[in-house]
């Protein structure tokens, strides 16, 4: 969950070169920070330990080097304290210790240590790996030796990155949590995430698992960890300019992103027709499909098994990643399973398509991330080329997922490019919604103050009602809930006050009737009915904003009016938008 970012080469300013890559590193959610700088002096060498907590400090350290490591940190183990925050050092701070992840086994090792009388000063398990390292140092002067020897002794799945300041290295070393190194001339870049390496490098390497390296100043050296040898991995370029990383005219860059929207399916529209006929045949070939995605991606997942259902006729199966691990025993060699993710990275997916493979099943990946974990593990692969998702909740990702999903229905009908041209309308649609946002700050206005709000939806709706419930609980932390409208007068209704807010959709397909009529069970319990159709019931809606008919894919446009009013909403409250309390962007913990 936390970033990781350092540096190593011939610049002098270390620094504030990671103090920078930590901050673009912001929008993964983070709780505390620090920075670890070598310091060289005529007396020798030396450690400088920075630490906060709270937000990065607009101002990184003056002092000059050119070797830095910095984190940001989302506590898992141990409160929120500069004591507890990274980096952590050995008892004679020799070296400094980032690490992301959980040491599952770190309490045993912990007390093992103490024996030998090691000092603790924190309550994490991170600090245990830093005191590990030390304690195997004793027998061997070799650091890389001691390094790996402690980086094999810890359970669960951790990735661990050090600056040592006798040798003047960087050493790090993964398990399950993403690092990339970055390749720049006579420099050399490491971090947990791509984003903080563009202004530098778009040359960049993904440990795999049980891979580690060294870097110096002028070199990287490869291993695995297992085979006990040096490699030569594979090395990307990313395709990402920098654009992706700035707000622009934006205030936030979740509304910047909110407005890519429209350009981002056009250019889905224009490029992926080979990758969706392909994906298409891998479905027609395969005994059983499965979506499988958390968070948004799941709402995604859903709707995929409604889409699928309403236009291909075919049966899929969706699960939450999280859950998905407790029904792989339906898998076989001809199952296909199919992974959304933005990042690639989300552990709970990660570990599902592992389960997946191990039963020898195929494995595609929709994914925001080249490089990723789950990009690379996988057998297909549709990229989204949303570009850099920087603010926390999900948007552009999301409908970009849709979109796939639209166009790969479609294909299964044999009818590719009618799907197209329905994308072209909703393009259109999005658009004219930015046309007219007075509608939707008005709206935010008028319910901001509201602690309740509900979400109806049927169909293929219902899986936008439930992202709309969380795009709003992300953003403004109003408690909101989105249901199948169905399941109204089984218990839900109860909740509804005089002036609830209720989000209905209303598509104009063979849901219509059903969802207006969970709307006027709403209205007549004093709910305050906000109807997005094609057509203002004016007896029923309270408010109304209009989104015309574009067959299944209004989904989008739907999906796009909630992404506005969770933002209005949270701005109205004056909240911390691009980065909401409490949330990761990347969640690579369990």
């Amino acid at each position: 969950m936390c970033g990781v970012f350092g540096y190593i080469g011939k610049k002098n300013n270390a620094p504030e070169i990671v103090f920078n890559g930590i901050k673009s590193l912001e929008y993964r959610g983070y709780d505390s920070w620090g920075e670890a700088i070598l310091k060289k002096e005529k007396k020798g060498k030396k450690l400088l330990i920075f630490k906060n907590i709270g937000e990065i400090t607009s101002r990184a350290p003056k002092n000059k080097s050119f070797l830095a490591l910095g984190h940001t940190r989302w506590a898992t183990h141990g409160g929120i304290t500069i004591k507890n925050s990274h980096p952590h050092t050995d008892c004679l701070k020799r070296f400094a210790l980032v690490h992301n992840g959980i040491i599952e086994n770190f309490d045993k090792i912990k007390i093992e240590l103490i024996k030998s009388n090691h000092q603790f000063i924190s309550e994490t398990d991170t600090e245990v790996a830093a005191h590990l390292i030390e304690e195997n140092l004793k027998k061997t002067k070799n650091f890389w030796e001691a390094f790996l020897k402690s980086f094999t002794k810890l359970e669960g799945l951790n990735a661990i990155i050090v600056l040592d300041s006798q040798t003047e290295k960087i050493y790090a070393a993964k398990n399950g949590s993403p690092l990339v190194i970055g390749f720049g001339k006579e420099e050399n870049f490491i971090g947990s995430d791509v984003a903080g390496l563009l202004p530098h490098t778009k040359k960049v390497v993904f440990l795999e698992d049980n891979q580690g390296a060294i870097l110096d100043k002028d070199k990287i050296i490869f291993y695995d960890l297992k085979k006990d040898r040096i490699i030569n991995p594979k090395i990307f370029t990313v395709p990402w300019d920098q654009t992706s990383t700035t707000q622009g005219k934006f205030k936030h860059f979740m509304l910047k992103e909110i407005f890519e929207q429209p350009k981002i399916l056009e250019n889905i529209l224009q490029n992926s027709s080979d990758q969706i006929k392909r994906l298409t045949e891998l479905i027609k070939k395969s005994y059983g499909t499965y979506f499988v995605g958390c968070g948004t991606a799941a709402h995604a997942c859903l709707f995929a098994q409604y889409l699928f259902a309403k236009v291909a006729h075919q049966h899929t199966n969706f699960a939450y990643g999280s859950e998905f691990s407790y029904l792989v025993d339906f898998l076989k060699e001809s199952s296909l399973v199919i992974a959304l993710s933005q990042s690639g990275e989300t552990i709970d997916i990660i570990e599902s398509i592992d389960k997946a493979l191990q039963k020898k099943a195929k494995v595609a990946a929709v994914v925001n991330v080249l490089g990723s974990t789950l990009y690379r593990k996988a057998h297909f692969k549709i990229l989204l080329n949303a570009g850099q998702e920087k603010a926390v909740a999900s948007t552009k990702s999301f409908t970009a997922k849709l979109a796939i999903l639209i166009l790969v229905s479609y294909c299964l009908n044999n009818c590719l490019e009618e799907g197209k041209e329905r994308l072209k309308k909703v393009i259109k649609e999005i658009e004219e919604t930015f046309n007219n946002l007075s509608v939707i700050k008005k709206l935010a206005k008028k319910i901001a103050k509201r602690e309740h709000l509900y979400v109806i939806g049927r169909g293929l709706s219902y899986p936008i009602a439930l992202e709309a419930a969380l795009k709003i609980k992300e953003i403004s932390y109003i408690h909101a809930e989105g249901f199948a409208a169905g399941e109204l007068k089984h218990g839900v209704i109860a909740l509804i006050e005089k002036g609830t807010p209720c989000l209905v959709f209303a598509p104009n397909d063979e849901t219509y009737g059903a969802v207006i009529s969970g709307a006027m069970e709403l209205k007549a319990r004093g709910g305050f009915i906000i109807g997005i159709a094609q057509e203002n019931r004016k007896e029923i809606f309270d408010y109304f904003i209009k989104v015309k008919d574009v067959g299944p894919a209004t989904a989008i446009p739907q999906a796009v009016i909630a992404q506005l009013l969770a933002y209005f909403l949270g701005l109205e409250l004056n909240r911390e938008i691009d980065k909401p309390r409490n949330l990761a962007k990347s969640v690579t913990v369990k």
